[in-house]
């Protein structure tokens, strides 16, 4: 712990972005956090076992961190979540150790314009070293189902190599905590691309043969793979990566590699693709490489008429049975991915998805309001154990599928998958609301729609919402006075409305149709908002337009200058508010928001276009306040201001809190004025804070070991629960925390 303190403090002074720990001066509450259950829900590119220990297994996701399998709990354990460096958490690679199975290894950075590091754990990933280091990772990027880049010599685990994306090949000769570039290694690296262009994939993989080395000296023989365009994708290193060469042949210069094994003989396996996905490939191969008489052998799956139009990445070798594998396909959307079975080195393969059988009870959302789930898509990640040839798994972009009885699919029986995905929350979250009746907490989710949350522990038992079925849900709203009365607006799936609401607290929902001429192409899929008495629904188009009727009817509100986003007052029902930001004006409607008017507002900042928000997921910076009739909040990045008065005055309050987006929650025993809860900065810490005295003062809610890589998105405060707040992340799902021993 104390090499780990220092280090922090080392890191402080390199990156000063990085947020510090609270100070002592930094008033704290102990919160006890836990995950709201969906289960995964996200793109898990890499599932890697550990060869060292049984039941040791380890995976790691495109934004939300890595994990660790923990047997007797039988979950799942996120390991980054004290780190509060957002680019961490985009796992680039992972690599257990081979000798060690305490040491395990993250090449740990989400995009070429953020940091990197390599992480190092000494006790399986609980507590990390950090070590930045110069070259750049893409590990929410194209490409980054490709791997593993990152390799430890199973006879020397002191040495370590990493396939960069950008620059070349590098090695590590005291346990990855210094690198130096290997000049000797054919390709130097593409460099970064400028902005705007697309990634480089860079080196796919690296592969020892543990078989060519004795313990205690550097294997000797290694294979890197390029997944960049070039004449040359397979090099190889017969001294211990002194000195490297080309290997000649393969499947032909389109095809860029994927991911590589070794078996016991020295056979090298290896998939293919045109492109690195997990989109736009279309062609692909799967070729087995002795590296004794340097024989290729196209072992395809499918070839001829019969040839996939999709690309392969998933492989992993049977380590109990010499000649049999597995592969996923990559990119084949019609009918969908899907993992091939060989027990002769590829002669001949058994396809497993007639036979599969998905068992979803677990997390009821993967059926897609449909009866059965999807086999997979986006299938990157495909692992057997090495302990157990009947233990398998594969990730899709939304869920973790394992198998007992792979060896079923060879023997023509039935294959029982399971989601293998208890403890991982793998998902951005847009927007979160906790009306004060009906469930706790309704969600909208990025890529799986969103819930309606009865129980925090369990998977929504009804899956995501339907009538219509979003696949992101933009907004979410309901109305104060009855809350009930619940809207919501998305990214629709199919043809599908873009607007629904619901008068059951979101268990049931009515499409909501606007007429095309209200909308323009510019507006996307406009956010609504509901009158505090559930009378009245306001769509955000071009103009705002609204409906007392449910939709039969639609007006355009008068006085609102073009892509103004009013807000209800969520007591008055015949109160609506806006924010002109292009002449700093505030606007106010008395007639439930048939027409606005300019008023002689005080006390707000001046210049306030630069507090705009320009991103339609982003939070609305205006609030009206839950339960207080005419009270108001506006945000901005460098303070908070509160109107009393519906907006004819506004002064100024939150101390040097730096907010970027706040929620309210129960009034704290003794008040009269709800909790104010915020995601922000104050005292240079960028955390979750609450103040149940208006803003007055603040403290700190979540702490150290839970700063989830300051990857916050939105919060919402509970208003039956004091202290309850829900945080949605981007990466690691839905958070909700409250005071220790609080009652639930």
């Amino acid at each position: 712990m104390n090499r780990f303190l220092t280090l922090t403090v080392i890191l402080l002074a390199i990156f000063p972005s990085v947020s510090r720990p609270a100070s002592a001066q930094t008033a704290h509450e102990p919160y006890l956090w836990r995950s709201v259950k969906v289960g995964a829900g996200g793109f898990i590119p890499g599932i890697i076992f550990s060869r060292a220990e049984k039941n040791l297994v380890y995976l790691r996701s495109d934004m939300g961190g890595c994990y660790r399998w923990d047997g007797p709990q039988q979950r799942w354990i996120p390991l980054q979540d004290p780190m509060a460096e957002s680019s961490y958490f985009g796992g680039e690679s992972i690599a257990p150790d081979p000798i060690d199975p305490n040491t395990v290894y993250i090449a740990a950075g989400m995009y070429r314009s953020d940091p990197s590091a390599i992480l190092r754990s000494h006790d399986r990933g609980n507590t990390w070293q950090i070590f930045p280091v110069s070259f750049r990772m893409g590990g929410n990027e194209d490409g980054r189902g490709v791997g593993e880049r990152v390799a430890i010599d199973p006879n020397d685990n002191a040495i370590l190599f990493f396939g960069s994306r950008h620059d070349g090949l590098w090695r590590s000769e005291n346990y990855g905590e210094t690198w130096q570039k290997v000049k000797t290694f054919p390709l130097k690296g593409r460099g970064l691309p400028v902005e705007g262009q697309p990634t480089n994939t860079g080196l796919s993989f690296v592969v020892f043969d543990p078989h060519t080395g004795t313990r205690g000296s550097a294997t000797r023989t290694l294979f890197v793979g390029s997944a960049d365009p070039g004449s040359n994708h397979l090099f190889r290193s017969d001294d211990a990566g002194a000195t490297w060469r080309t290997v000649p042949g393969g499947p032909g210069q389109q095809m860029l590699p994927a991911q590589a094994q070794i078996d016991d003989s020295g056979i090298l396996f290896l998939t293919y693709g045109n492109g690195t996905g997990p989109n736009g490939v279309t062609d692909g191969a799967v070729m087995k490489f002795d590296s004794k008489t340097e024989k290729w052998t196209d072992i395809s799956p499918t070839n001829g008429q019969t040839r996939l139009k999709s690309g392969y990445c998933g492989l992993s070798l049977d380590r109990q049975h010499s000649g049999t594998l597995g592969v996923a396909t990559m990119n084949h959307w019609n009918p969908g991915d899907t993992v091939w079975r060989t027990t002769d080195a590829g002669r001949t393969w058994k396809d497993i998805a007639a036979q599969s059988q998905r068992d979803v009870q677990a997390t009821p959302f993967l059926l897609w309001g449909k009866h059965q789930s999807r086999l997979g898509w986006w299938m990157a990640a495909f692992a057997i154990d090495p302990f157990d040839s009947n233990h398998a798994a594969y990730s899709t972009g939304a869920t973790i599928y394992a198998t007992r009885d792979f060896s079923n699919v060879s023997a023509n029986r039935p294959t029982h998958w399971f989601p293998w995905v208890a403890g991982i929350e793998q998902t951005a979250i847009i927007t979160l609301v906790s009306p004060p009746a009906g469930a706790h907490l309704l969600s909208g989710f990025g890529d799986i729609g969103g819930f309606v949350h009865d129980d925090l522990k369990v998977s929504p038992s009804n899956g995501m919402y339907e009538n219509p079925h979003f696949d992101t849900t933009i907004s979410l709203d309901y109305a104060g006075q009855n809350p009930l009365m619940v809207v919501r607006s998305g990214q629709p799936a199919d043809e599908q409305a873009s607007l629904a609401y619901s008068q059951d607290g979101g268990r049931s929902w009515q499409p909501l149709d606007i007429p095309p001429a209200q909308s323009s192409p510019s507006d996307g899929h406009p956010a609504i908002i509901v009158s505090a008495d559930g009378s009245m629904l306001m769509v955000l188009t071009r103009i705002p337009i609204f409906t007392r009727d449910r939709g039969q009817t639609w007006t355009e509100a008068k006085g609102l200058p073009v892509r103004m986003r009013p807000v209800a007052d969520r007591v008055d029902p015949s109160t609506f508010y806006a924010i002109d930001f292009n002449h700093d004006k505030f606007l106010t409607s008395t007639d439930a928001g048939a027409t606005f008017h300019p008023l002689n507002s005080q006390g707000l900042p001046s210049n306030i276009k630069a507090d705009e928000p320009t991103w339609r997921e982003g939070p609305w910076p205006l609030q009206a306040t839950p339960g207080k009739a005419h009270d108001l909040w506006f945000i901005t990045p460098d303070a908070l201001y509160h109107s009393p008065d519906a907006g004819i005055h506004f002064s100024k309050a939150g101390g040097q809190m730096h907010p970027e987006f706040v929620s309210f929650g129960k009034t704290p025993p003794g008040k009269d004025y709800p909790a104010i809860f915020a995601a922000g900065t104050l005292g240079g810490v960028r955390a979750i804070w609450r103040s149940d005295d208006l803003a007055l003062s603040w403290v700190r809610v979540n702490d150290d070991q839970h700063q989830y890589g300051a990857r916050f998105r939105c919060i919402a405060g509970d208003p039956r629960i004091f202290g309850r707040v829900y945080v949605g992340t981007d990466g690691r799902g839905i958070l909700y925390g409250q005071p220790v021993g609080a009652k639930e």
